[in-house]
């Protein structure tokens, strides 16, 4: 069994894009490994993000660059169902990261004179163990269940397999599915609650603070917010489509909001955390003007003989 790809030739900006992401989430992972300085919890779920972002890159941008290169827009049925898990994993695990990097900046905040004690590195690594685990258990189960659906149909009007596309091609009842689908999303509503929870406290004690604490706060939970705010927005958009398919949105108008969740946050993520958090933006700079970061070496002068 095959799908068609629905056929959207966006040449080189494709490729343009992917080079960025992977390039700028992979040198930020970097510096997170190799710079001392950086081995807090913030900046270490912060190299998650990153890494993650890099997952979703490589679910969707080697395919599509392939099928761009192509005569033909076909994927095999268990190529599909790997992109959809792998792309699942992404995004969900964008969910449990930021979770976890709004528990940090909470107890940081809220809490700063047990942040010592409560983010230790026993409990950051328990808490990115779960942060992990949780999507690919979540994404296995509900995938579980979709690839023992008997599918009809061989066309997918999207430039990547979704597994409610898929599900729109089965030839039997899928609302046991839909159903399952429903609570794997809703299993991700108390996340999103203790990130609202977390910000009202945080608000309240910036609002109970001097300037000089509200804007270092302001500092470290800036990027953060732009990266919740930019990524729920694009999830949202992304369902309403896929979910409502209205009639009157032209094919164009689909495919960028379909990529949106792809391309947008891998994107802006690595760029906002750089410009906006002095710690990263000092090591970037450092290293881009050809300040040495590592001991000096000094070769000494030739002597004539």
């Amino acid at each position: 069994m095959c799908f068609l790809w629905y056929e959207c030739k966006l040449g080189s900006p494709g490729v343009t894009m992917e080079n960025a992401s992977h390039v700028s989430s992979f040198t930020l992972t970097a510096f997170g490994d190799m710079e001392k300085s950086l081995h807090e919890p913030m900046y270490i779920c912060l190299c998650n993000l990153f890494i993650n972002a890099l997952l979703g890159t490589v679910s969707f941008y080697p395919s599509f660059l392939y099928h761009l290169l192509s005569d033909t827009q076909i994927i095999s049925y268990e190529f599909c169902y790997t992109q959809i898990c792998v792309m699942y994993t992404y995004l969900m695990g964008e969910m449990t990261i930021l979770t976890a990097m709004a528990y940090d900046r909470y107890v940081a905040i809220y809490l700063p004179l047990k942040y010592n004690t409560v983010m230790t590195c026993t409990k950051l690594y328990k808490l990115l163990l779960a942060v992990w685990i949780y999507p690919v258990v979540m994404v296995s189960f509900a995938l579980i269940f979709s690839v023992s659906v008997p599918l009809c149909g061989n066309q997918i009007n999207k430039l990547y397999c979704h597994n409610w596309d898929v599900m729109k091609l089965s030839c039997v009842d899928t609302t046991v599915n839909n159903i399952l689908g429903f609570l794997v999303y809703a299993s991700f509503i108390p996340l999103f609650s203790f990130i609202v929870y977390s910000y009202i406290k945080i608000l309240i004690v910036c609002h109970n603070s001097s300037k000089e604490h509200n804007r270092k706060a302001l500092q470290t939970c800036l990027p953060h917010l732009i990266s919740l705010i930019s990524f729920y927005a694009t999830v949202l958009s992304e369902t309403v489509q896929s979910r409502l398919n209205p009639k009157n949105v032209s094919n164009i108008v689909r495919t960028i909001t379909s990529l949106e969740l792809l391309i947008v946050p891998p994107l802006l993520n690595p760029i906002i955390y750089c410009l906006i958090l002095p710690e990263i933006r000092k090591r970037v700079v450092k290293t881009f003007r050809g300040k040495q970061i590592g001991p000096k070496v000094t070769i000494p002068n030739a002597t004539r003989h």
